[in-house]
């Protein structure tokens, strides 16, 4: 599997005379701290001329690049503006540095030192404030390539970044975090971006062996298991591929986690044809992304994992294909669920609520969790409806849900609370079976409809249902991530989980 390489952040009580480049972290309100004032002596104050115009300060991000005299030990000093200092949060930090490793990389820089002067007005600590910038550095700097051939400079391209001006065990459990948050991030990114020959049912297992080695348990339900469970919908979806469909269950428990779990169920269609009602060429061609929800799940667990989270967390991924074959799922078909209840089917391309019918109720009647999340890339109804900005959260809680869009705001992952009501269920029913699995008319606001439908096999547990539609790819490079998988959903759940822990 393709492997970017992986900041390497270390602790320092001051600027090493070996450095070649330093980093002043600097808001538009401060002045210089003892330590910038001391470099900025040494270059005969070069360093304060280049920051006279404080509106430049003001925008987040900016780097201010001054080369350094030959009487100076550093190379170059970058000011790294944070903005207003009342302005400043985790989000913008984050930010800031994923701006400042795209500077460094277009400058071809491979290490620097990062200075943290006290900052006044900024309410957050040093730690934070250093492990956030690192966050951000670290998302920044992922890749995914599968060139075989390209271009090296023979130079280790491992960026190394020491960061000065912060406790050292504050700073080392800051860090430690945002390092499981950033390995969560980044396999859930490699897993959406791996082509769909290289990532399917048969061999999804395979691309688990991360959270074996985290400490998450591995269990891997095969077909002849689904049949005795009567998971007959995501079999149904599986059955016009050659790889049959399987579900991943994942256990972890650290230290201390309670015994009822947190459950998070994914939708993983590593291919989605569409099946019989076969999608037009060009929406096929990002069809290997519709596992984001599946891939967000692992991501999770790897980050709570590796930081030891005194957490009890399941997880349980639908895998399998959608395409087209004498053995497809056809409309009109009547399926009996693992619940119990029977589903007609229409268009075959609204598989993931099919999938996630049986995940849900498997997840529900297993584990008894205290609370199910659910997340898929479901409908395109919540890409008309919200745009490129908000995904869409529905939920039987409402003090759960305004936690977690307070987490997604945080974190800028942003959800936009949608209706789950029980008159949607007028819209699923069928003369022949229990349900029919969407509305008679999928243009006319699907998304509340497909929650509707799921909510029939939660088992009345408190859940959530999270619709990522076009967030799990970005069409251009942005200051967290380039091109390509997003990882949506990893750190919004990651920051819900720790709030809602820190809360009770």
């Amino acid at each position: 599997m393709p492997q970017s390489p992986v900041p390497v952040f270390e602790t320092a009580e001051e600027i090493s005379a070996e450095t070649s480049v330093v980093v002043i972290l600097q808001t538009a309100q401060t002045g210089f701290g003892p330590r910038a004032m001391a470099l900025d002596t040494e270059m005969g104050g070069i360093l304060s001329r280049a920051c006279a115009d404080t509106t430049v300060l003001a925008e987040s991000g900016t780097c201010i690049d001054v080369i350094a005299p030959q009487t100076v030990s550093a190379r170059r000093v970058i000011v790294l503006a944070l903005g207003k200092a009342e302005a400043v949060t985790a989000l913008s930090l984050a930010h800031a540095g994923g701006l400042l490793a795209a500077h460094l990389e277009g400058k071809g820089e491979c290490a620097a030192t990062l200075v943290l002067d006290p900052i006044a007005g900024i309410g957050l600590p040093g730690a934070e404030i250093l492990a956030r910038i690192a966050l951000g550095m670290r998302l920044r700097r992922y890749r995914f390539d599968m060139r075989n051939r390209r271009q090296r400079a023979g130079a280790d391209r491992t960026l190394r970044v020491q960061l000065v001006g912060a406790g050292g065990s504050e700073l080392n459990s800051a860090l430690a975090r945002i390092n499981a948050i950033a390995d969560g991030v980044e396999y859930a990114r490699t897993l959406v971006n791996l082509p769909p020959n290289h990532l399917h049912p048969d061999n999804f297992h395979d691309h688990l062996e991360p959270l074996h080695e985290a400490g998450i348990d591995v269990e891997i339900l095969d077909t002849a298991r689904l049949g005795e469970l009567g998971m007959n919908a995501i079999l149904a979806v599986g059955s016009g591929s050659v790889r049959p469909p399987r579900v991943a269950v994942l256990r972890y428990r650290g230290k201390g986690g309670p015994a009822q779990p947190l459950a998070f169920v994914g939708k993983g269609v590593c291919f989605d044809s569409g099946g019989l009602c076969i999608k037009r060429g060009e929406q096929m061609f990002d069809m290997k992304a519709d596992m984001g929800g599946a891939a967000a799940v692992v991501g999770l667990l790897i980050a709570l994992a590796r930081q030891g989270s005194p957490v009890h967390v399941v997880g349980v991924l639908g895998i399998a294909e959608n395409m087209p074959s004498g053995t497809a799922l056809k409309p009109r078909d009547i399926i009996t669920t693992a619940s119990g209840q029977t589903v007609e089917v229409f268009d075959t391309d609204a598989e993931g609520r099919l999938i996630l019918a049986d995940c849900l109720y498997y997840t529900a009647s297993r584990f008894n969790p205290s609370v199910i999340v659910d997340l898929a890339t479901l409908t395109y109804s919540v890409m008309r409806g919200l745009g490129s900005v908000f995904a869409g959260l529905f939920s039987t809680d409402d003090a759960i849900a305004s936690r977690m869009i307070a987490a997604g705001e945080a974190v800028g992952e942003r959800f936009w609370r949608l209706p789950l009501d029980r008159a949607y269920d007028e819209g699923l029913q069928s003369p022949f079976a229990d349900l029919r699995h969407h509305a008679k008319d999928m243009e006319d606001g699907d998304a509340p409809y497909a929650a509707a439908f799921l909510r029939h096999f939660t088992e009345d547990r408190p859940w959530v249902h999270l619709d990522i539609a076009g967030k799990e790819l970005a069409d251009t490079d942005r200051p967290l991530g380039r091109q390509g998988a997003t990882a949506f959903g990893v750190q919004m759940l990651e920051e819900w989980v720790r709030s809602s822990r820190e809360a009770n």
